[in-house]
């Protein structure tokens, strides 16, 4: 059973994020698990993974380890909520046994810890805090599933830590490698330790499976191929050596008398088997490292590889609305020339509308096009029976439609 993988749980949340794979990347289905694992027949249960099966462990032991380190990292796959509230618990339960306390999250660019610090102060209305940070841009993940996560820094007065840099950057290691990037644009981000093999491994089968969706990074190195997937591995050893950065600093910056808790809260991806973050932070001289991820009872929890964290907590399974269809139906990436439609969903409302592949969305709802993020964010937002109005270029020439979104059931 440990060898099975829980890499295709995890590659959707690493590259979706990445902006590289464009929005319309789904979870690839793992094999067919055999008969459900003991420890995975009870929700809500926390699981340590040694060599041989994963044993039960207590709540409050697996709490004091956590508070005994310097550094804990909580994993999330960004779009589950009660991945969220997980996360909320753990803080809460970390803060009673450590309250000097501070909190690092992915979803911020280095640029807005201004911002952050005025939330934390109390100075900004959720409403004010999202559109300063500019929520739409840097995440596009629905904002109401974090901000129990910030609401309880703030009312603890506990600081949050902008973790991530710009997407602008990882995209510009990506298209031409690390040392092409001037030091001035590096956003004061050192060079990343090499990865682990087993990390270049995994990020090869995260590029392989980007190839196969999307021509796109190809296209964009075809001046250079062999350095393709090097400039990949690039890109995102210098985003998790970022965000190891920020939090091996707000660690260093006490002394032994004060010691501060330093929380991460970021993808699973960059947390799982220590290959990551946790690799930059132990470079960094960060040794003191606890590591701990959500997993689903009826899914990835029959999946589970020995040193993927050092603890799991199994969610229980709960009753969910019927899915429904894509709500527009395109798969969007961005490009040198701006928002390009690289797919539509035959029967969609966009092929209804008009749309086609290969069309570049130059203004929605009124206003230039930003990125897939907020086309995206805008999209969900758009209530039931409105029209949304689209300019989109096509080859020479532009064409201006309304997509009118139909009435709720």
């Amino acid at each position: 059973m440990l060898k099975m993988t829980l890499k295709s749980f995890y590659v959707t949340c690493l590259i979706v994020s990445t902006g590289i794979a464009g929005a319309a990347l789904g979870t690839r289905k793992p094999p067919p698990a055999p008969a459900e694992p003991a420890y995975c027949k009870e929700g809500g249960r926390w699981l340590t993974i040694g060599n041989s099966a994963p044993r039960f462990e207590s709540a409050p032991q697996i709490v004091a380890n956590a508070a005994r380190q310097d550094v804990v990292l909580l994993g999330e796959q960004h779009d589950v909520e009660d991945h969220h509230r997980w996360q909320l618990q753990m803080l809460a339960a970390l803060h009673a046994q450590r309250p000097n306390m501070a909190i690092g999250f992915e979803m911020f660019p280095r640029r807005v810890q201004p911002v952050l610090d005025k939330w934390v102060a109390g100075s900004l209305t959720p409403q004010e805090f999202l559109q300063q940070v500019e929520w739409d841009k840097v995440w596009s993940f629905p904002p109401q599933i974090y901000l129990p996560l910030f609401e309880f820094a703030r009312i603890n007065k506990i600081p949050m830590l902008a973790l991530n840099i710009e997407k602008s950057l990882t995209q510009k290691i990506s298209e031409g490698g690390w040392d092409k990037v001037p030091e001035a644009q590096r956003e004061g981000v050192g060079r990343a330790a090499a990865a682990l093999p087993e990390y270049e491994k995994f990020l090869g089968d995260i590029y392989q499976m980007h190839l196969q969706q999307s021509k796109t990074h190809a296209s964009k190195n075809a001046a250079a191929p062999n350095n393709a997937f090097r400039f990949f591995v690039e890109s995102q050893l210098a985003w998790d050596r970022a965000m190891a950065e920020v939090l091996s600093m707000s660690v260093s910056l006490r002394d032994s008398k004060d010691r501060i808790l330093v929380v991460g809260v970021m993808g699973s991806g960059h947390i799982r088997f220590g290959h990551g973050v946790p690799h930059q932070l132990r470079q960094l001289g960060v040794t003191k490292i606890a590591t701990l991820l959500p997993v689903a009872q009826d899914g990835e929890c029959q999946y589970l590889e020995a040193g993927v964290a050092d603890a799991v907590f199994t969610l229980p399974g709960k009753a969910t609305p019927p899915s429904e269809p894509p709500r527009l139906g395109v798969a969007l990436e961005d490009g040198s020339q701006g928002l390009r439609i690289s797919n539509v969903t035959t029967g969609s409302l966009a092929e209804k509308t008009g749309l086609k592949a290969g069309d570049r969305i130059v203004d929605i709802a009124g206003r230039p096009a930003a990125g897939s993020a907020e086309a995206i964010s805008i999209i969900r937002r758009q209530p039931p029976g409105t029209w949304l109005p689209l300019r989109i270029a096509r080859g020479d020439s532009q064409l201006d439609l309304v997509i009118q979104f139909p009435p709720r059931p």
